[in-house]
């Protein structure tokens, strides 16, 4: 072997070898209702004094349960009138295209109602994650658990909740090698 050669494969070598330690993995959460989605889907509440609510995801998202509520879920069991929020669907889709690994993570129980949307706007597969419960540190403990059994050196989490940003962001602390970014969706009411 020439010594060009010689010097050619180790340059080779060595990329080979940084390309495969030092690539950076990283895994980006969207939240689906009032994050990629407006729906008019409600959770509806019936107090232990006797008074319904309806109150959309991000009301509840703020509400203060109380002894003795009743919840009804059943209109997250499919999308009301959706209305793609086409600011942060443009995100996941640059994110899609460029190859990163990109999950839904919803507190709804049925991935069903999600799946489709994601079809109807011709999004290629993305892999959405139906948790049922729509407590913060549910989808905090899917993080963590997706951290210690994967090798992901940072987490784009996307929610509109800032109770679900507050419990992402207070995982960050366990995985000082994992750069853990929180963004809060908010949106801006539209002026006729």
């Amino acid at each position: 072997m020439s010594r060009r050669d010689t010097k050619l494969l180790s340059l080779y070598v060595r990329a080979l070898i940084e390309s495969t330690t030092n690539k950076k993995r990283v895994l980006r959460i969207f939240d689906f209702d009032d994050t990629l989605v407006k729906t008019d889907s409600r959770i509806h509440v019936l107090t232990a004094s006797g008074d319904k609510l309806s109150l959309t995801s991000g009301e509840y998202a703020v509400y203060a349960p109380q002894y003795g509520d009743k919840f009804d879920y059943s209109d997250f069991s499919k999308l009301v009138n959706p209305s793609e929020i086409k600011w942060t669907t443009k995100i996941l889709k640059r994110i899609i295209a460029k190859g990163g690994e990109v999950v839904i993570l919803t507190a709804r129980s049925d991935p069903k109602p999600v799946r489709q949307f994601i079809n109807d706007i011709n999004l290629a597969y993305v892999e959405v994650v139906a948790l049922g419960d729509s407590d913060p540190q549910k989808k905090a403990e899917y993080i963590s658990r997706r951290l210690d059994e994967e090798d992901f050196n940072e987490v784009e989490f996307f929610d509109d909740s800032y109770k679900n940003i507050l419990a992402v962001a207070n995982i960050s602390a366990d995985y000082p090698d994992v750069k853990i970014i929180t963004r809060h969706v908010t949106h801006t009411p539209k002026i006729n």
